[in-house]
């Protein structure tokens, strides 16, 4: 009986030295893990396994959430509606953490100063400060050189292209502005 440590998402509403339960019996309450056959339609979750039994891997952003649809028992499966809008079909016997991903809204407030953008990134990987390819030479970027600081061709490029020509729109269906409203069914 040694002691063993989990990392697990911590859902909104969860606090310190609150029990955790997992199982088919385990009661609908947030924080507690269960499968999906045992969830009832609607109920908000995360943490979600993509297969039975590989520990979770969607919904697990802060204030990510996906939302049961609806079950199919003899089937086996269950409807999901993920983070993004789309709607999956899985089985239902994975399991998945009650509620909402803690930290939600955490990208409202704007960084406001280098500092705290350069400490942001410094812990997750190379990425910032971002240099523009036409601010480059012409060695370093296919945007790079010219007399003044413009691309000087379309920035669409087809998807065979070689890999250090792969910058800007790639593979475009189309460019510009989107006009219109976004329909949500």
């Amino acid at each position: 009986y040694q002691r063993d440590n989990h990392l697990v998402c911590a859902a909104e509403g969860m606090y310190t030295g609150q029990f955790i339960y997992a199982g088919k019996k385990a009661k609908l309450v947030v924080g507690n893990i269960l499968p999906l056959k045992e969830m009832p339609e609607g109920t908000l979750l995360c943490n979600l396994e993509s297969a039975p039994g590989d520990r979770g891997k969607i919904a697990k952003a802060s204030g990510d959430y996906g939302t049961i649809i609806t079950h199919d028992m003899e089937r086996g499966t269950t409807r999901v509606r993920m983070p993004s809008g789309t709607k999956k079909t899985m089985s239902n016997n994975c399991r998945a953490m009650v509620g909402i991903v803690a930290g939600g809204g955490r990208t409202d407030k704007p960084l406001l100063k280098a500092g705290r953008a350069f400490h942001k990134y410094r812990v997750k990987r190379n990425e910032w400060p971002r240099v523009r390819g036409c601010a480059m030479n012409p060695v370093e970027h296919p945007h790079g050189g010219g007399n003044h600081q413009h691309i000087g061709h379309p920035s669409t490029t087809r998807r065979i292209d070689p890999a250090g020509k792969k910058v800007g729109l790639i593979a475009a269906r189309r460019t510009g502005r989107i006009a219109g409203k976004r329909v949500e069914e």
